[in-house]
């Protein structure tokens, strides 16, 4: 039978006089286990003291107070208690079960004693739970919070001493007060690991156990700590002692009401390091205390240090300057500083630069703003620099400066050089100082692919008008009747940077035809319509390129004399070039710009047909085709402004075909070479990239030489073959090809 009795006072006193306790039990009658194994599943509620090595077990059942001295208590799934107090080497299994504090006191308070909480709700009026330790002892208490379990407080979801230890797992630590803190470590350690840890004010805060000071160690891992209005973490020793706080952070979240992810003051010695973790917010030491931050594996920060004593960036990690910024060390082990969004400027003053790393930095020049590394020591180690392209030229072509030293041996380099405007500029040394030189400059790939779009038309439109051979095969196997008729090509130019800039070309298309003899001239003449398209794909290496699709409609009219052997050959063909450019810039985004346009050209051949023993033949023959192109202006979306003047092109050429007609069972065939000259007369054809004339010319004389067949198959089909080079002082054709095929009527 047991009896009540009142709660042992030593045991109370002992509570009560601990700085760090601060919340004590009730006095109250309660039910006494002395060394003994007690279950209860009902019955009304009652308070019980545990001493003695005694086990209490609480199986669906309610209590009220719980003490244990030295013994176990299990409350287990379906059971509600109040508060629960353990102390000397007690322990604590709470499973599935609901924990109230009343009044002033803490819901759950370990000292010197252990807790497994598995699935559990520990609710307080102040603190949740208390992990903490007697007064004047070395040791201290442990609890381990996992299974979805949830502890919350007023004052604060979860407080730690020093020599104690705190481990959560899978679930939640709260303050729910305004002022509240989600968890206190006290010269504690502590890890949480898929959890979440959230406080009124500040999430967690980290402070000094005066009468036992110890150094705090927290460790996050796939955990999310959010202060509602106050920092995320808090780090305050009150210059209460000399110690130190060390915070691990990985794949891990910090919210800040305030914006400041970490706040470190009163003298507190605060590392901190960062894995795999992304970070928006602030990073703030008060002076008079020490702050190493260390960010890796894939970290981003994207906020401001303020007086942080140094800041290591190891691997790929990154951090993203929002406002200007001051470090006494910086390091850089391969990682990345990066200042801010394009249109925000920022200077980051450090004292002391080491390692190797890259810095993103931008510039406007249309305002004259600039971000700026400011080294005020020295500055050592090797970095890249990579600048943002803009498509606005540099004011009056001036230096830009981006780096500034008092001293060192610092090496800074650009992998390529920045791409801004018209022309991309190097990096120069210039005593302490890093120069972005315009006396270095070249022609940028945005103004690259402007010029060579606007250079472009002129030999697309070539490609796509070849000779009456090429065109239609050989008219004089069967007369001039009527006939349809198809092509496709193909086309390879290179175009030499002399002419204005250097380019590859490559096209390719097909035409479709039809055509009628005139009722005139002895039947000699043929007329007809043709149709087609092409698309030709522009490399100018560096990630940049160029698109040109056209599309065509034309009209021909062609005369051969049969007895004589002359011919005439007459084309005119308009068409509508589709025009896009795709640039990659110097560091690593792209630009893209379109236009459409128009073209307007034609072409005369004319020649003799000489016929000589055995079927071989000459046939000598001069060509002369004019083509304009409309002028476009037009921009590239990263503000390069193009205009471009009317392109034309007046070229010349002058050759021979020389081949023989023979049978080759039942077909005709008709074997040939052709050799000659062309000259481009046209030498002006101005482009403005930012007001900066460029002159597109591709005036010269080349040679061409060219083979193919063209064979009868039967009295009505006919098809070719042709293959041709050509090679000149700005242009070169290493292959030409087209295979046709006509059908007459």
């Amino acid at each position: 039978m047991r009896s009540k009795f009142s709660l042992n006072v030593p045991f109370r006193c002992a509570l009560l006089c601990s700085p760090i306790l601060v919340f004590s039990s009730p006095i109250t009658t309660a039910a006494p286990i002395v060394g003994g194994n007690v279950t209860i599943t009902g019955g009304t509620p009652e308070s019980w003291d545990l001493s003695s090595n005694a086990t209490l077990n609480v199986n669906g059942a309610q209590t009220l107070f719980i003490n244990s001295d030295r013994s176990t208590l299990n409350v287990n799934a379906g059971s509600t208690t109040q508060q629960i107090t353990a102390r000397n080497g007690s322990n604590v299994n709470l499973s599935g079960a609901n924990v109230s504090g009343v009044g002033g006191l803490a819901a759950v308070v370990l000292s010197n004693s252990r807790a497994d909480i598995d699935n559990s709700t520990i609710t307080g009026n102040r603190v949740g739970l208390q992990v903490v330790r007697e007064v004047n002892t070395q040791t201290g208490s442990t609890a381990t919070v996992r299974g979805k379990s949830t502890i919350s407080g007023v004052t604060g979801g979860a407080l730690v001493s020093a020599l104690s230890r705190l481990n959560v797992n899978d679930s939640t630590i709260q303050g729910t007060g305004a002022t509240s803190y989600g968890l206190r470590l006290r010269s504690a350690q502590a890890t949480a690991t898929d959890s979440t840890i959230i406080g009124g004010q500040n999430g967690i805060t980290l402070d000094l156990d005066p009468t036992a000071i110890q150094p705090v160690t927290l460790t996050l891992d796939n955990t999310t700590v959010q202060g509602h209005t106050g920092s995320a973490i808090r780090v305050d020793f009150a210059n209460a002692g000399t110690s130190t706080a060390t915070i691990g952070l990985n794949n891990s979240r910090l919210l800040a009401g305030n914006e400041t992810l970490l706040d470190v003051r009163g003298g507190a010695n605060t590392s901190i390091a960062v894995n795999n973790s992304t970070l928006t917010g602030n990073i703030v030491n008060e002076a008079g205390s020490t702050l190493d931050l260390t960010l890796q594996n894939n970290s981003v920060l994207t906020g401001r240090l303020e007086n942080v004593s140094s800041a290591t960036i190891n691997d790929n990690a990154r951090w993203v300057l929002v406002g200007d910024s001051q470090i006494d060390k910086l390091t850089l082990n391969g990682g990345t500083v990066r200042f801010g969004a394009d249109n925000a400027f920022y200077q980051l003053n450090v004292n002391q630069l080491s390692g190797n790393g890259r810095f993103e930095l931008g510039t406007d020049f249309a305002t004259g703003q600039t971000d700026l590394l400011n080294v005020t020591g020295s500055a050592s180690g090797r970095h890249e620099l990579l600048i943002s392209s803009s498509g606005v030229d540099p004011a009056a072509g001036q230096p830009v400066r981006v780096v500034q030293t008092a001293g060192g041996d610092a090496q800074f380099y650009l992998e390529r050089d920045v791409d801004l405007g018209t022309f991309s500029y190097s990096l120069a040394k210039s005593g302490g100082d890093w120069i972005l030189d315009p006396s270095t400059r070249t022609v940028s790939p945005g103004a690259r692919s402007v010029l060579a779009l606007f250079n472009t038309a002129p030999t697309v439109w070539y490609g796509e008008l070849t000779s009456l051979r090429s065109r239609m095969g050989e008219l004089r196997f069967n007369g001039a009747e009527a006939g349809a008729w198809g092509r496709t090509y193909g086309n390879k130019y290179d175009v030499a940077d002399g002419s204005g800039v250097g380019y590859q070309q490559t096209q390719q298309g097909f035409t479709l035809g039809a055509d009628a003899p005139l009722p005139i001239g002895d039947g000699q003449w043929l007329v007809g319509v043709m149709a087609g398209h092409s698309k030709s794909d522009l490399n100018l290496h560096g990630g940049t390129s160029g698109t040109v699709t056209s599309y065509y409609l034309g009209t021909y009219a062609t005369w051969i004399d049969a007895q004589s052997g002359y011919y005439f050959d007459g084309v005119v063909k308009v068409n509508r070039f589709r025009n896009d450019a795709k640039v990659g810039l110097s560091d690593g985004r792209r630009a893209k710009g379109d236009y459409d346009n128009t073209g307007l050209g034609g072409s005369v051949e004319v020649g003799r047909h000489i016929k000589l023993d055995n079927g071989y033949f000459i046939e000598p023959y001069t060509k002369w085709s004019a083509v304009v192109i409309q002028g476009k202006t037009f921009s590239l979306d990263n503000d390069l402004q193009a205009d471009g003047d009317r392109t034309r092109s007046l070229l010349g050429e002058a050759g021979m075909t020389v081949g023989r007609n023979f049978t080759l069972n039942d077909m005709q065939v008709q074997p040939y070479v052709r050799a000659a000259l062309a000259h481009e007369f046209a030498k002006n054809n101005e482009v403005s990239v930012n007001n900066n004339v460029f002159n597109n010319d591709l005036s010269g004389t080349r040679g061409e030489v060219a083979t193919g067949v063209v064979v009868a198959l039967t009295d009505s089909l006919q098809m070719h073959v042709d293959v041709d080079y050509s090679n000149g002082k700005n242009i070169e054709r290493p292959v030409g090809a087209n295979v046709g095929v006509r059908y007459g009527f």
